[in-house]
């Protein structure tokens, strides 16, 4: 993995651990070596890791310290659900009601009624002014002969690739996905990523309810509170973890009873038909950090672990399939520690779009 590049003022040169692992004359950016406080803290992770870390870490795993902050949530953490159990119990077992049943509904009222046609296209939900996916999205490319090919859900996007967003019932959604790859798969399907306005609308409803299902949380209706892979995978040893080969491996999304299909859990919805805002995958929306997010988000009354951030950082939204509460319950829930360009296994999105205006008569 080829190192990132970085103004003089960014730029801090490897010590301690990562001078033995990092190249001659690389140097690493700032602001995320001091992320690596944040690692510390997570009690999952063993004194050893954190002594590394806070001695330099090697440039696989500098980024993973803020990813862990995801993936790793401590167990004193606030938590709306009961305690996760194992990805097989029968509790956490997906609903079996149909995955399309707002979109075929909505097809046949249209056939059945002279009412107005949707302004949003097929597969977005009509939220205020808004068009909102109603399924988490998956990339796809074109072949020689113009057909749509889904890039495997568990692969990162490879590079000099231009992928489409799409969004579809019974397809896995597309994770380790930065917010810059996101916006760009977005604006090549004639959308863009949705605002967090607009996400948190379309996830509480009308009612601005907790969940997308109501205002307390229901354990099994979401695809949350799992046990945490890359633990189960990888050992609790944070010191070996690393940015590629861990937070990114393949094999996370792969692992059965984890990441689902988009719409598999049916009950994670509302009125509104949209699916999986809670849980699954983290959502990158378009919001970046700065002075006046930080003002708006810390006079929100949730409850919330004290993230590190920085101005131009990323939001995502929603929490994933190990996650509960830890960042704010439900559709509150919100990470702000990441750039733009960071992925991992966890991180995924939707696009919106500005809604048709009737036709003039």
């Amino acid at each position: 993995r080829r190192p990132r590049e970085h103004s003089a003022q960014s730029c801090v040169a490897p010590q301690g651990f990562l001078a033995q692992q990092a190249p001659r004359g690389v140097c690493y950016d700032g602001a995320i070596m001091r992320s690596l406080a944040w690692l510390c803290a997570l009690p999952l992770l063993s004194v050893a890791g954190c002594q590394a870390a806070s001695a330099g870490a090697a440039p696989d795993a500098a980024p993973s310290a803020s990813a862990s902050s995801i993936a790793q949530p401590p167990a004193s953490a606030p938590s709306a659900l009961p305690p996760a159990q194992p990805a097989s119990s029968a509790s956490a077992a997906p609903s079996s009601a149909p995955l399309a049943a707002h979109d075929a509904g909505a097809s046949e009222a249209g056939a059945n009624d002279a009412g107005p046609p949707s302004p949003c296209p097929e597969g977005m939900a009509p939220i205020n002014r808004s068009c909102v996916d109603r399924w988490e999205a998956h990339l796809v490319s074109l072949d020689d002969a113009g057909h749509e090919v889904i890039h495997p859900h568990f692969e990162r996007p490879a590079e000099g690739v231009a992928y489409l967003a799409r969004s579809a019932a019974g397809v896995f959604p597309q994770g380790y996905i930065s917010r810059v790859e996101a916006a760009a798969a977005c604006k090549r399907a004639g959308k863009r990523l949705c605002s967090r306005n607009e996400w948190l609308r379309a996830c509480q409803g009308k009612r601005w309810w907790t969940w997308p299902y109501g205002a307390t949380a229901k354990r099994g209706k979401c695809n949350n509170g799992k046990v945490h892979l890359l633990s189960q995978m990888f050992g609790t040893q944070g010191r070996s973890w690393k940015y590629d080969d861990h937070f990114n491996s393949p094999r996370l999304n792969q692992e059965p009873g984890f990441l689902a299909k988009a719409g598999e859990y049916a009950e994670c919805s509302n009125a509104e038909g949209v699916f999986d805002m809670v849980g699954n995958l983290h959502e990158w929306v378009s919001d970046s950090v700065d002075d006046a997010f930080v003002e708006s988000f810390e006079a929100e009354e949730v409850e919330r672990r004290t993230q590190p951030h920085r101005t131009g950082n990323g939001v995502f939204m929603g929490g994933f399939f190990s996650t509960t509460s830890e960042l704010g319950p439900g559709c509150k829930y919100t990470t702000i520690a990441h750039e733009p360009t960071y992925h991992d296994y966890s991180t995924g999105f939707r696009c919106c779009q500005k809604q048709a205006s009737p036709p003039k008569k």
